[in-house]
């Protein structure tokens, strides 16, 4: 398993949340094992102060920027000041170099600035669609995304839609086991999708407000092999069809129908990384009706088939 190098950029007045969540994630300590080597870049190297009153030490400069594997820019302080020409030049030529440039919320107007996002779908706060569409109208912006990538440049919403981009970005290195396993450690969803909608009430927790519901999760989980219907699952929480409905809608922010193929998928990625059960044998243990079914909705999902992705990654998982 190699380590990847992450540089995470630094300016003044830098958000202290958003600089901290790919410290944190990207980090050994909720990992419990070294998969990124982190350097924070700061235009001058040294001590730069945050909005809030907050200074960290920037260990480097931004021409450590195209040595990175993956560099991520997660805050923008004033969405109509340019960055600076050494910034801009610098993820161009990591850019170019191969490396990953993700944007957190603001931070994809620093992408925007660099001209890495012409042509291509992007994400950012949605208060700011506006403002972003003005600057850069020959980027695509998709406001309804938690976080999109196209060809190597990955931007995300504001604040929360960080920690589901960073984990997206695990689990495509090394897997949906070790993204779980930080998930679970930060007491944050283990997978929300990039393409749900940024305007959900809540996010999609393990546990909600709702005690119905929670009964009515666990039941999923311990039984996700099982088919399900609508009627059935509102007489066992005591609710109407219509109830049940907008109930689970307002307590996880996907439909049930989606929640457990959302789940089903969830569980078959874990298979396909962990054991060598064949496709068929998966796709009945986690409750698709058919091999194809499954195969249908893995490939919709991921962008990728069932066997591909054991393919890829059950040699990190340390499978033959």
């Amino acid at each position: 398993m190699s380590v990847l190098n992450v540089a995470i950029v630094v300016t003044p007045h830098f958000s202290p949340f958003h600089l901290s969540v790919p410290s944190i994630l990207f980090g050994d300590r909720i990992s419990g094992k070294k998969l990124f080597d982190i350097k924070m870049c700061a235009e001058i190297p040294g001590v730069v102060v945050s909005d809030s009153g907050f200074s960290l030490v920037a260990d480097a400069g931004f021409d450590a920027l195209p040595l990175a594997d993956i560099i991520v820019v997660p805050f923008w302080h004033s969405v109509y000041e340019r960055p600076s020409a050494i910034l801009l030049d610098s993820l161009n030529s990591a850019y170019h170099n191969g490396a990953k440039i993700v944007g957190l919320c603001l931070g994809a107007f620093v992408l925007g600035y660099a001209g890495l996002l012409s042509g291509k779908r992007a994400a950012t706060h949605w208060e700011y669609e506006k403002d972003f569409q003005k600057l850069f109208p020959d980027a695509s912006l998709d406001i309804n995304t938690l976080y999109v990538e196209d060809q190597n440049i990955l931007t995300s919403a504001g604040t929360a839609a960080a920690l589901d981009c960073c984990l997206y970005i695990i689990r495509q290195h090394f897997g949906s086991l070790i993204a779980n396993q930080i998930a679970r450690r930060m007491i944050v969803p283990p997978h929300r999708e990039g393409g749900q909608a940024q305007f959900i009430e809540h996010p999609v927790p393990q546990d909600t407000a709702d005690v119905r519901i929670n009964t009515l999760l666990d039941y999923l989980r311990r039984n996700i092999n099982q088919p399900y219907d609508i009627e059935q699952l509102a007489q066992f929480v005591s609710m109407s069809r219509r109830t049940l409905t907008r109930h689970f809608i307002k307590a996880t922010g996907q439909t049930v129908a989606n929640w457990i193929t959302t789940e089903r998928l969830r569980r078959s990625q874990i298979l396909l990384e962990t054991s060598n059960l064949p496709i068929e044998q998966i796709a009945d243990h986690i409750g698709f009706q058919s091999a194809v079914t499954f195969r249908q909705q893995f490939k919709s999902h991921f962008n990728t088939s069932p066997s591909e992705w054991r393919k890829t990654f059950q040699g990190i998982n340390g499978l033959s």
